[in-house]
């Protein structure tokens, strides 16, 4: 599947120093420890509707990841999914007549658009889950090889008592477990499965749904298989980050690490699974179900990308937060005066500026405290402090690299 086309970054002087972020697996901030390539997969986007607040709020926050990396002098291999098959697409379709390649095409393009304008770096690998169909039916084979699969009623399940670690990225009580499977598409009343948090890795064809032929029987891959399938197929075992929303910690990265480490033998799968906060509206999560969506392409017909942006920057990257219209307001204001400082002809010196954004970025991604130090930065410039001929542009330079705000 095509990716997106990736802005130039710049480079600057010197190199960054090593990224930290906190592990939900570990319940700390811990160091990064790539070699000379990082591997990074984030989990995409399931195609049926458009790219809202909360996707960009996910995605920005790895495109930090893999710009610090870049800054520390790493090679990146990201690789990104996205859910061309899955219930929710399938029922949208159903609900309003469309065709459900045609939906999925649709939306893909958009979230690429609207990716390329907020500048999020793209994707080494960009993989449809539909392209991958027979390594996904391999992988469940060769779980299948290794015991850890049933069969129930031409459905094919993970059997948990396979996964010895269970609960060992999520931290949750099984009680917890239970309650968000059943909300998060998982069937955990089924009748006939071993165990309720047993996973369903490939859907039997069902009359009017899109299926594959398979080693068992015409059907389609259930939820987390894909990811599993892709990650192993592109950056291998151990990879160095996971990624995605808060909301993808319990079932689908837990159920994703223990696919990969039966299938792989290794443990972890990915040495830290990073997690990106919720965004709400009107006292919500901002969801696709809720319909309670601030869409980013709309958001670009009224404003500048690089403003809503930084509207997000504005926000710790774990943090929950609510969106409210009068933060795209204050972040139009920054823009402008940013904008107005790297256009004089010459400010304050720069290199404390790249210091102190560095020491905060890769302090597990302190944004908020990065945009405090380029806002005093730009009071000084505004107010005729400094008189380096050669600051404004290096902090122009500064802010695209690390921060990708283009000025």
């Amino acid at each position: 599947m095509r990716s997106w086309s990736a802005p130039k970054v710049p480079r600057l002087p010197g190199v960054g120093a090593p990224l930290r972020l906190f592990d939900t697996a570990a319940g700390e901030v811990g160091p990064t420890q790539p070699g000379p390539t990082a591997r990074l997969y984030v989990c995409g986007i399931t195609p049926y509707d458009a790219t809202h607040l909360g996707h960009a709020n996910t995605y920005l926050a790895f495109d930090l990841v893999n710009r610090l990396w870049r800054d520390a002098g790493h090679e990146v291999h990201f690789t990104q999914n996205a859910t061309d098959v899955d219930d929710p697409l399938l029922e949208r379709a159903e609900q309003t007549g469309q065709d459900w390649r045609e939906l999925a095409e649709r939306e893909i393009e958009l979230f690429r658009t609207d990716m390329e304008a907020l500048r999020i770096l793209p994707p080494r690998e960009y993989v449809g889950v539909t392209e991958v169909i027979d390594q996904v039916a391999e992988l469940i084979e060769l779980l299948r090889d290794k015991g850890a699969t049933y069969d129930l009623d031409g459905d094919v399940y993970f059997d948990v008592a396979a996964a010895p670690k269970f609960g060992a990225v999520s931290g949750y009580s099984e009680e917890r477990m239970l309650d968000l499977f059943g909300q998060r598409g998982g069937d955990p009343d089924r009748a006939g499965k071993k165990h309720p948090l047993d996973w369903l890795l490939w859907r039997a064809e069902r009359p009017g749904e899109p299926s594959w032929p398979s080693p068992f029987g015409q059907g389609r891959p259930g939820w987390h298989i894909e990811c599993t399938a892709i990650a192993l197929a592109n950056l291998g075992s151990g990879f160095d980050v996971a990624g995605g929303g808060s909301d993808l910690i319990f079932p689908h990265h837990e159920c994703g690490a223990h696919e990969g480490h039966v299938a792989g033998g290794e443990w972890p799968f990915a040495k830290a699974y990073v997690h990106a906060g919720m965004v709400a509206l009107d006292g919500e999560k901002m969801s696709k179900s809720k319909g309670n969506l601030v869409f980013v392409s709309r958001l670009r017909q009224e404003t500048d990308p690089m403003a809503i942006r930084l509207a997000l920057l504005a926000h710790h990257y774990r943090s929950d937060w609510e969106w409210t219209a009068d933060q795209l307001a204050s972040a139009e204001v920054r823009l402008a005066r940013w904008r107005s400082a790297v256009g004089l002809p010459a400010g304050p010196e720069a290199e404390t500026v790249l210091a102190e954004l560095r020491a905060r970025m890769t302090d597990d991604l302190d944004a908020p405290g990065a945009l405090a130090v380029v806002d005093a930065w730009a009071d000084r410039a505004l107010a005729g402090g400094g008189a380096e001929p050669g600051a404004p542009a290096l902090v122009r330079d500064i802010v695209d690299a690390l921060l990708g705000v283009e000025l």
